[in-house]
């Protein structure tokens, strides 16, 4: 088993910027980035109780780092992760994390915000911090992320976050507050594809992507293959979702303005409670060639981000209790989150939820490292 400072932890974050500026140091840098992780994984995101958790697995730590002057004080993550650059510091774990999965599935990205609500300080004038993230859905793993002042800043951050992500070949998901033509050619230009949801931010555009779909279906222009019915029913709820494609855009007079659009996709779901009955119809527009089955999962799979990534972060790690406010504290906390998040998803280990690995990894030493080298024990060190 190999230690969690060796050089394939190393080599991904040897150009990661110390942003202390005393040659003096007390702590290695790559000293305090080891135990804050471990213990983020571990489920400890306190500054405290970070100090605390590196002070009980002293000895055990000590094996394989250097720690000449015992363990950093809380003080000292404190200062380090509130300095930290956050791009800096995601892509180094994010090359990191992709490196762990020997076959990393990048054909869906779904890409959408959360707000870190204890992170607001009224008092100060300051807002929540909010954190657009890219999640790879197929691997569970997050795979990017941009912080914001405000949710109506999402249309800014996205293109930011694309730029740090490679794309080619996947197919990118995001809801209506990203449904920009500058970003939809963002994401041509990277290789990738789009699907973006439509509403109300583009009323001309949702009147004509309507009429057509409207149109088309009444005249019987819409084959079996561009249709698909779901259904389900679970705890006295029963759901009917209608997926329709049509590639026949000559109605769409913006088509051409929106780069390599292909097909317009609605999505229309029946829900059953209690006797009533309520409907909701989404359009989507989108560049990829895929078939209507494809599409309706996609679809379906977008919201993955909040169910399996945004639920568990607030449930089982706290997000939305956590107060850091100070420079960069609570963006890189919150992506310290995601990647231990990312790295307990990946486990394999059955009959065990996200709450349930943490605390095995609090625990267990051999179990965390298995975490943090699964499947990459063939690789060698650099």
């Amino acid at each position: 088993m190999q230690p969690a400072n060796s050089a394939t932890f190393a080599h991904y974050f040897r150009d990661l910027p110390d942003p202390r500026r005393s040659p003096s140091c007390r702590h290695a840098f790559l000293d305090i980035l080891v135990v804050a992780f471990c213990a983020a994984v571990s489920g400890q995101f306190a500054w405290t109780d970070i100090e605390l958790y590196a002070t009980i697995h002293f000895d055990w730590f000590k094996t394989f780092l250097q720690l000449p002057n015992g363990v950093p004080s809380h003080d000292t993550f404190r200062y380090v992760f509130s300095r930290l650059d956050p791009q800096a510091f995601q892509r180094c774990f994010a090359d990191w994390i992709v490196a762990l999965s020997t076959e990393a599935d990048l054909r869906h990205v779904a890409i959408d915000g959360k707000s870190l609500r204890g992170s607001a300080d009224p008092a100060n004038g300051k807002a929540a911090l909010h954190l657009v993230s890219a999640w790879a859905s197929h691997d569970r793993l997050t795979l990017g992320q941009v912080a914001t002042a405000e949710k109506s800043t999402e249309i800014t951050a996205i293109p930011k976050l694309l730029e740090v992500l490679s794309l080619k070949g996947a197919l990118v998901t995001i809801d209506a507050m990203g449904c920009q033509k500058e970003i939809a050619g963002q994401i041509r230009a990277q290789e990738g594809h789009y699907l973006l949801g439509l509403k109300g931010n583009h009323p001309g555009l949702l009147e004509e992507v309507e009429q057509a779909v409207l149109s088309q279906l009444e005249q019987g222009k819409v084959g079996k293959a561009d249709c698909l019915e779901t259904a389900e029913q679970s705890h006295g709820r029963t759901e009917k979702r209608t997926y329709t494609r049509i590639a026949d855009l000559s109605q769409v007079k913006e088509k051409e303005a929106w780069r390599d659009l292909t097909a317009v996709v609605m999505a229309m779901s029946e829900r059953t409670v209690k006797g009533k009955t309520s409907t909701e119809v989404r359009y989507f527009l989108t560049s990829y060639g895929g078939g209507v089955e494809e599409l309706a999962e996609v679809i379906r799979g977008h919201w993955g981000i909040e169910n399996e990534c945004h639920w568990v972060l607030d449930v089982t790690f706290g997000e939305d209790r956590s107060r850091k406010r100070v420079e960069h504290g609570a963006e890189n906390v919150g992506w310290l989150r995601r990647m231990a998040l990312s790295v307990l998803r990946h486990d394999p280990t059955p009959k065990l939820n996200m709450k349930q690995k943490s605390l095995k990894a609090l625990c267990d030493h051999d179990f965390l490292l298995q975490l943090l080298f699964a499947n990459n024990g063939s690789q060698k060190d650099a």
